[in-house]
């Protein structure tokens, strides 16, 4: 039985690891500043700016590819699912990212958007929404996609192949590669005809 099995498994001892860790909803300043840093995967010329929050736990899995870079004022969060993101991806300023996310090569995310694995529960009305459960459902971000600024995409949500999300967007539902989607919520424009070679629009 793995360290991390036995804490999870164990109500108790998760919550005193809980409260050793966490405070405030972050990392303590020991974990960000000594433990994460030895246990996080970061690839060869990446780059995490200086204002970037990275609230990276222990407990799941943070990596950064070769090239890539988080901007500043970007917020990575991997408390209830893994971050991975890929080689020669950029993650733009003022970003947020709630594991459980999965993110490519050669991805563009342009300024302010939320990628957010995570949703809080409400069906029990005699509870607080805050103190209820939370679900989680990865998104993937599959290779050469471009999403622009102020959009939002939501758990359990792909966007496949050198697809282009338009700015300012809401995507609830899975995009095709080679799409390019906008609006609230999102919808295929676009389509790449692999027989014309054009984007065609829908």
């Amino acid at each position: 039985m793995s360290l991390k099995f036995a804490i999870k498994s164990n109500p108790a001892i998760k919550a005193l690891v809980y409260k050793l860790i966490i405070k405030n909803a972050r990392p303590q300043w020991w974990v960000r500043n000594i433990v994460t840093p030895f246990i996080y995967k970061r690839g060869r010329k990446s780059s995490i700016r200086r204002t970037a929050r990275m609230d990276v736990l222990p407990f799941n899995n943070f990596s950064l590819g070769q090239y890539s870079t988080i901007e500043d004022f970007c917020t990575v969060n991997n408390g209830v699912g893994d971050v991975i993101i890929g080689d020669n991806t950029r993650v733009g300023i003022g970003n947020v990212v709630i594991g459980p996310v999965n993110i490519g090569n050669q991805v563009i995310l342009a300024q302010n958007i939320v990628l957010s694995g995570l949703n809080h529960t409400y069906t029990d009305v005699n509870t607080p929404i805050r103190l209820q459960k939370v679900t989680t459902a990865n998104i993937v971000i599959e290779d050469e996609v471009w999403i622009g600024a102020n959009s939002v995409i939501t758990a359990g949500v792909t966007i496949g192949r050198h697809s282009v999300v338009a700015g300012g967007s809401v995507v609830t539902k899975n995009v095709p590669a080679f799409c390019v989607v906008g609006g609230n919520p999102a919808k295929i424009l676009k389509r790449y005809n692999q027989d014309t070679s054009q984007w065609e629009r829908t």
